[in-house]
C-alpha cells in the first residue's frame, strides 16, 4: 500500500543521503522555524501591500513552504540570477538572468533567498532592485545564514538558521545541481566536491 504524501525512498535517495558529512536540519525542525518565520512576517506586513520575490532556482522549497503559512494577500514573483556556477564559491560575478526585474513598484517587498554565504548576490539585487523597481521598501528573508566575514556588508532581516561556514546542501540548496530534493539540510561531504 502507497500513502500519497509519504517519502518515496530509492536507492537514488539513499545515496544523496551517504554523501552527507552530517545532518543539520531535519524537515520537522525546518517546518517549525518556517512557522516562526511566518507569523513575524505575518506580524510586520499586516495591512501592507507585499509582494515576495524568490531568488531562483535555490529558494523555491523555502518560498512555497514559507507563504503557505503567510495569511495575507500578497503577490510572487522570482528573480533569477547566477554567481556560482556549479561551483563551491561564488565567482563574485552576479548575471541577472532575465531582462526584467520584478513588478514591485511603491509595494512593500521581500527578497527570499535559501541563504546568505559572502553577500555579494544578496547586495547585487538589493540594489538593482531599490534602484530600477522603486519599491515602497525592501527587506530580505533567507533560509539559512553563514557565520563568517562578508565580502559585502550586508544583512538579512529574517533569518531562519546560522549556521557555520560549511557547504550545504539539501532542502533547495545545491552542489552541480543536484541535492535541491533533499526534505533535509546537511553538510555535503568534502569528498564529493574535491574531485
Amino acid at each position: 500500500m502507497v500513502f500519497i504524501g509519504a517519502p518515496i525512498f530509492t536507492s537514488d535517495s539513499i545515496d544523496m543521503l551517504g554523501d552527507l558529512q552530517k545532518i543539520l536540519y531535519h524537515e520537522s525542525t525546518i517546518m517549525a522555524r518556517l512557522d516562526e518565520l511566518a507569523a513575524q512576517i505575518t506580524h510586520d506586513y499586516r495591512g501592507l501591500d507585499l509582494t515576495l520575490v524568490a531568488v531562483l532556482n535555490g529558494s523555491l522549497p523555502f518560498m512555497a513552504d514559507l507563504i503557505r503559512r503567510i495569511p495575507l494577500p500578497l503577490k510572487l514573483d522570482c528573480l533569477s540570477v547566477s554567481s556560482y556556477y556549479g561551483g563551491t564559491e561564488t565567482t563574485g560575478n552576479v548575471r541577472f538572468d532575465q531582462d526584467r526585474l520584478p513588478d514591485v513598484d511603491g509595494r512593500h517587498t521581500l527578497i527570499v533567498d535559501d541563504i546568505l554565504d559572502s553577500g555579494i548576490t544578496l547586495a547585487a539585487i538589493r540594489r538593482k532592485i531599490q534602484e530600477e523597481a522603486k519599491p515602497a521598501s525592501l527587506k530580505s528573508c533567507v533560509l539559512l545564514s553563514k557565520r563568517r566575514e562578508r565580502a559585502k556588508e550586508v544583512e538579512a532581516d529574517y533569518v531562519g538558521f546560522e549556521i557555520a561556514d560549511e557547504f550545504v546542501v539539501g532542502y533547495g540548496l545545491d552542489y552541480d545541481e543536484k541535492y535541491r530534493n533533499l526534505s533535509l539540510i546537511g553538510v555535503l561531504n568534502p569528498e564529493i566536491y574535491a574531485k
